[in-house]
């Protein structure tokens, strides 16, 4: 009875998979739809890009680069920098003299406000912006040359609160950096689509792209309000959403840099992600277990033995599986190393439920070579020897 129970649960769980799986294109297609018909505008207002860095890599210049090649009337790029002795600096250095008629200026952040150094350099830099609306991304997205116009002609709609981005992966040639890159194509951006459509619209922000006009910002109570989180992108969006803008997601794709990760490196970064959504929207992250349509069909065809029925789930959680990434990863993210990498699907996807498994084992995270642990999706150094006299005062505050 108990197998028969197990063969049943597995089985349930690849059809809610493949429901999954076919919503997920759906949304897709609803989002390729309603971006052709996305705003445009000759009238955009001034923007501060705000970059907060931390060290350098071989493809951190082009990334940066991108963003002072782009065609739009009145911006400023703030740099910001934790330590005067970090490896951004000089390709900072470098953007000021190839670009001397652009205004680029680099800001060293040294007092830390908060348990999120990032968040911390943001509050720096939102001090020094000269203009009202910002936008915050990563080091390492690299963007096209109309990118602020796409995203910034989202903001002719009153409403908005808040405009983000997908993003694809540029993986270097190690395991764990294509496998990191397959998974945003094939499993995150379809998870963002499918939780827009389903929710009628984003409660969330994601950090390639965070532009927010300066009611939002100004309503939620700054980057202050986020300082203490690791997951800043999607407490930003979640609150401005609750103050009641919308969070829209733009027409443009950006791309990141996907580090030359080593296995262990993947599983690390992969962990850290799923710890911290887990804390940040617990019943939302449980139901992620529903989504793993073809890890669950590969199980059931190993628990039942190869029977027939099994093999024929299997091959419907494949090909929708299979559909969902050419679809949406190449077809919507325009990533081309996903027909190179489909391959890896199954590794990958099985890697994933084992992650959303251990992710329940631990609170704790380690990110910029520090431990922490995270509660309500806040962040504790785990290192220090009074973290909770630390968070009670901070609870106290908040």
């Amino acid at each position: 009875m108990l197998h028969l129970a197990i063969e049943a649960a597995l089985a349930l769980l690849t059809l809610c998979g493949i429901a999954f799986y076919l919503i997920a294109l759906w949304s897709a297609r609803d989002f390729r739809r309603e971006r052709k018909f996305q705003p445009t505008s000759t009238s955009l207002p001034p923007v501060s890009i705000l970059k907060p860095l931390k060290g350098a890599d071989i493809c951190s210049y082009e990334a940066l680069r991108s963003h002072c090649m782009q065609e739009y009337g009145t911006y400023e790029i703030l740099f910001g920098v934790n330590d005067a002795n970090d490896e951004a600096i000089p390709l900072v250095r470098r953007l000021m003299s190839e670009f001397p008629n652009r205004d680029l200026n680099l800001v060293v952040c040294k007092e830390v406000l908060g348990s999120n150094r990032k968040v911390s350099n943001l509050i720096h830099l939102l001090r020094q912006a000269k203009h009202q609306h910002v936008l915050v991304n990563d080091g390492d997205i690299k963007v096209a040359p109309k990118y602020l116009q796409t995203v910034m002609a989202d903001f002719t709609n009153p409403e908005a609160g808040m405009i983000t981005c997908l993003y694809r992966g540029s993986a270097a040639s190690t395991l764990g950096s294509r496998l990191e890159a397959l998974g945003i194509a094939t499993d995150f951006a379809p998870g963002v689509l499918t939780a827009r459509s389903l929710d009628k619209g984003l409660t969330f922000g994601l950090g390639s792209t965070l532009a927010m006009s300066p009611r939002a910002l100004q309503e939620i109570g700054g980057f202050h309000a986020v300082v203490d989180y690791l997951a800043d992108d999607y407490q930003l969006g979640r609150r401005i959403a609750d103050a009641g803008f919308k969070v829209a997601l733009s027409r443009e794709v950006v791309e990141t840099s996907v580090p030359p990760y080593s296995f262990t490196q993947f599983w690390e970064h992969q962990l850290r992600w799923a710890r911290t959504m887990r804390v940040s929207r617990p019943s939302g992250y449980a139901g992620v277990a529903l989504t793993f349509g073809l890890p669950w069909a590969i199980l059931l065809v190993a628990i039942a033995l190869g029977s027939w029925w099994s093999w024929i789930l299997l091959a419907g959680a494949l090909l929708a599986r299979l559909a969902v990434a050419f679809d949406i990863g190449v077809g919507t993210l325009s990533d081309r190393h996903v027909l190179q990498d489909f391959w890896l699907l199954p590794v990958r996807d099985l890697l994933a439920l084992a992650i959303w498994f251990w992710s329940y084992a631990s609170n704790a995270v380690t990110w910029r070579g520090e431990k922490f642990r995270l509660e309500d999706g806040r962040m504790y150094p785990i290192s220090t020897p009074n973290a909770d006299i630390v968070k009670s005062g901070r609870s106290a505050s908040s």
